[in-house]
């Protein structure tokens, strides 16, 4: 009985080799497609919204995710997501980046790789004073609403064992949910709720956002896994944002005085991927 010729699981091997080395350099791709296309929520302001005059969408995500366009010399598609569909997405290929108020934690490490951060921010809680709700603990065993996918969900269940949590697709539709009465709380990221807080214009008198912290949110860009010349690219840019100090301008047209955030500075510099303390 002959002995079975290894020459075709050798050529096999050798197809499979050659495969992943053509697939191992994401930056080269988008190189010689001419564009990078940037997943980003939308609905998010001031991170990603739809402008309603222009219809483009803008917002400070997509300044950062245009700046790294730039820098590989292709131009920026964005691509509009949910928040429980942008790490799928990245990992799926049908975006390049994410660039979509996405928190770093270690959990997601596991699945994608992040740039370094590009804003820290914390998780609040906004009610309605006619709810008589003041502090945290009183929302124990109550129903507050928040968006699926995010990492509001389990971190307000962390804050506050017990609490009753029922979550939308995107912000808007849980803000709504409030005014609506389908929940005493809504649970975001400070600035969306600032943001929100200033939509309600005559309304905000009977709203108000509680003081404390659920949480720390380090948010960052979205790379997919083992692409390192991707991500080492997204870094330097970021990187010559902040020495050049247009990361500190981005901030201010996006969240300063002149804007209904209203943040008076930026307490954070664009110079480290660590999510530690």
């Amino acid at each position: 009985m002959k002995p079975r010729s290894l020459a075709p699981l050798a050529v096999a091997a050798a197809a499979l080799l050659l495969a992943v080395a053509a697939r191992a350099d994401q930056l080269a791709d988008i190189r010689k497609k001419g564009e990078i296309v940037i997943g980003a929520l939308g609905t998010d302001e001031p991170n990603s919204f739809i402008d309603p005059k222009t219809r483009d969408m803008v917002g400070y995500d997509v300044d950062l995710g245009n700046a790294i366009a730039r820098k590989i010399g292709v131009k920026a598609v964005w691509k509009q997501l949910a928040v429980s569909a942008r790490i799928p997405e990245l990992q799926q290929g049908r975006v390049d980046l994410l660039s979509a108020s996405l928190t770093h934690t270690r959990e997601r490490e596991a699945q994608i790789d992040f740039s370094l951060t590009t804003l820290v921010t914390g998780q609040k809680v906004m009610v309605k004073k006619s709810s008589g709700i003041t502090a945290l603990d009183q929302l124990a065993g109550r129903k507050v609403v928040t968006v699926k996918g995010g990492t509001q969900d389990p971190n307000i269940r962390k804050a506050v064992p017990g609490v009753n949590v029922v979550t939308f697709e995107n912000s808007p539709q849980a803000f709504l949910a409030l005014q609506q009465g389908k929940g005493v709380a809504y649970v975001n990221d400070e600035v969306s709720l600032i943001s929100d807080f200033g939509k309600l214009g005559a309304a905000s008198t009977g709203y108000q956002i509680l003081p404390q912290n659920i949480s720390v949110e380090r948010i960052a860009i979205g790379i997919r896994k083992n692409e390192p010349a991707l991500k080492a690219l997204v870094d330097d840019t970021l990187r010559d944002l902040e020495k050049s100090g247009e990361a500190e301008k981005l901030f201010l047209k996006w969240y300063g005085p002149a804007t209904r955030l209203k943040f008076d500075k930026r307490d954070f510099r664009i110079d480290s991927d660590r999510i530690d303390g």
